[in-house]
């Protein structure tokens, strides 16, 4: 981590001004595994506080979660725990496959490629989760979740840069820790709103 911060410190001056202004940085990290995904299923396009609350109330219900608890559990129980139709569907298919095809006990010893190449398959699990997943569960070095509105939002105030394409490039300067770049980011947006960690 420090290894991280003292390459981007040194390389971008906005990372140093950051350093020198919150000196330490909130690193997010959750377990790897089926509970994981899930959860980031029901945090798409909604508060975290929302997605915990329905995840709580799914838990209560089924008392584990886990792909056979979700495949066998109802729609209209699901729903009843603030689960949109939508997303019923996208965890009903992640728990098939999960039961299946995709083995996610195999992702730690696979790239971060062959781990987005294999979860973008399933429907319902786009590139901002896959993003996530690589970097707060597989704890990817080299991540820029650029489908992140508050790392948008940051990188065009902070560095004036206002299309994909201009942060990509600008983005290419941070490698290998992009990761690491992510986290100062997103710590120096919920500093500014006097916010929370979201994990």
């Amino acid at each position: 981590m420090q290894e991280a911060i003292s390459f981007l410190v040194e390389k971008e001056p906005v990372f140093k001004s950051l350093q020198q202004q919150y000196d330490t940085f909130f690193i997010p990290s959750r377990p790897s595994g089926f509970v994981t995904l899930c959860k980031l299923i029901l945090e798409q396009q909604v508060s975290i506080d929302s997605a915990k609350a329905c995840f709580l109330k799914i838990e209560n219900l089924l008392g584990t979660v886990s792909p056979e608890t979700i495949i066998k559990c109802s729609d209209d129980h699901l729903k009843s725990c603030g689960v949109s139709r939508q997303k019923i569907r996208y965890l009903k298919i992640l728990s098939e496959a999960v039961s299946s095809e995709l083995d996610l006990e195999s992702f730690p010893s696979k790239s971060a490629d062959e781990v987005r190449n294999e979860l973008i398959k399933i429907k319902g699990i786009g590139h901002w989760t896959i993003d996530v997943y690589l970097m707060f569960a597989m704890q990817s070095p080299d991540i820029i979740p650029l489908g992140d509105i508050a790392v948008v939002n940051t990188i065009k105030e902070l560095f004036d840069v206002h299309t994909k394409e201009e942060m990509t490039a600008l983005s290419e300067n941070w490698k290998p820790y992009r990761t690491m770049a992510t986290f100062m980011l997103w710590h120096h947006y919920l500093e500014k709103r006097n916010r929370k960690p979201f994990v």
